[in-house]
């Protein structure tokens, strides 16, 4: 077994990233992702990779969709603003059926915001960073084994499904440092690249990269294709965890740093005996509606945590299809909750009162 390992979250992603196969980091630095970059800038030359800090943010996406076309594992990462920035990119990637991996470590905004943490990009995230009709696998992780864990699995279903995936983390989970088991090495993937443009030393026919359809029909074709294939995920690759939900009368829904402060919440909750637990998204997009549909079943309220204005609340809601009452605790602008405003949340929930 291996050894535990003391790391920052944003250090664990590019290891993980690196033992994943990943031999192309395009990005530029901003905070609070910057760790990212530094340690892909120290550590790629040694392993015979690649890093370019890139004249911009633009830049950086499209030197990912480069890379990506040849069937190389590539990834960027960029905080908010910067996301923002690689949005056209992202929807180039969607739209050519490229895999790739961008990490967003979320900032406050909008605008140039502030650099402390947020989760304010989740709709960006998951109703399609760019324009078009399209969806990238969303992971939010929550602590920073699942930061190392998650980016491995990014990658991977990136490749399996064709598609881009985003890391999306917020400043808290970046910068904090935990314990965490490295994953092992990945050999060469198993996944199949006979898309990609890798020369064909006139054995085979070209193969063309695009995402440029001047016939409607054949657009058509392809974006019904691409949601037949988005239905299969939401089928089979949805991750969630439940905390303390087998008699649970409320159930909180959150995910990432709040996620962690709403379990110590729960927990001193339980002491006070209200019934209280956690449905915890672990994938953003796919959204795990049906779990919180047969929540739904059973408890009385539901109680969204969040950083943002209640973006993540309203995923709930049409998840119930507003079966019962969806509360929200929030704090924007970098501020985080308590577990004791939390708790203070969760008591009023209890009561049934208005939060």
């Amino acid at each position: 077994m291996q050894e535990k390992v003391l790391m920052k979250g944003n250090e664990a992603i590019a290891e993980a990233a690196i033992l994943a196969g990943c031999r192309h980091y395009l990005g530029y630095p901003i905070t609070p992702q910057t760790e990212v970059a530094a340690y892909m800038a120290k550590k790629m030359p040694k392993i015979g990779g690649t890093f370019i800090q890139a004249e911009s943010e633009i830049a950086a996406i499209n030197m990912v969709y480069g890379v990506a076309a040849t069937g190389k594992r590539a990834m960027t990462s960029s905080s908010s603003p910067g996301i923002a920035l690689k949005c056209e990119g992202i929807s180039y990637l969607a739209g050519s059926d490229l895999p790739a991996l961008i990490v967003n470590v979320q900032r406050g905004g909008p605008g140039l915001g502030g650099i402390q943490p947020s989760q304010s990009d989740y709709f960006l995230a998951t109703r399609g960073p760019g324009h078009g009709d399209f969806h990238v696998l969303v992971f939010a992780p929550a602590s920073v084994q699942e930061m190392a864990d998650l980016t491995v699995r990014a990658f991977d279903l990136a490749e399996k499904y064709r598609m881009p995936a985003m890391l999306l983390a917020d400043g808290t989970m970046g910068q904090m440092m935990e314990p965490v088991v490295l994953p092992e090495p990945c050999g060469e993937s198993a996944h199949d690249k006979s898309w990609a443009v890798t020369g064909t030393g006139c054995k085979r026919r070209h193969n063309i990269v695009n995402s440029l359809y001047l016939s409607p029909a054949e657009l058509e074709r392809l974006n019904v294709e691409r949601f037949e294939r988005y239905k299969k995920i939401e089928q089979d690759e949805c991750m969630w965890e439940e905390f303390m939900m087998d008699d649970a009368e409320i159930c909180i829904v959150s995910c990432g740093i709040t996620a962690r402060v709403a379990r110590n919440a729960i927990v001193e909750a339980r002491k006070q005996g209200i019934k209280v637990g956690m449905l915890r998204p672990i994938t953003l997009w796919p959204f795990p509606k049906q779990a919180l549909y047969q929540a739904a079943q059973k408890v009385r309220r539901f109680l969204c945590v969040e950083l943002n204005m209640g973006q993540m609340k309203e995923d709930v809601e049409l998840a119930i299809r507003c079966q019962k009452p969806v509360d929200l605790c929030f704090r924007v602008g970098g501020m985080i909750p308590s577990p004791e405003e939390v708790l203070s949340y969760i008591k009023k929930a209890n009561e049934g009162g208005n939060l």
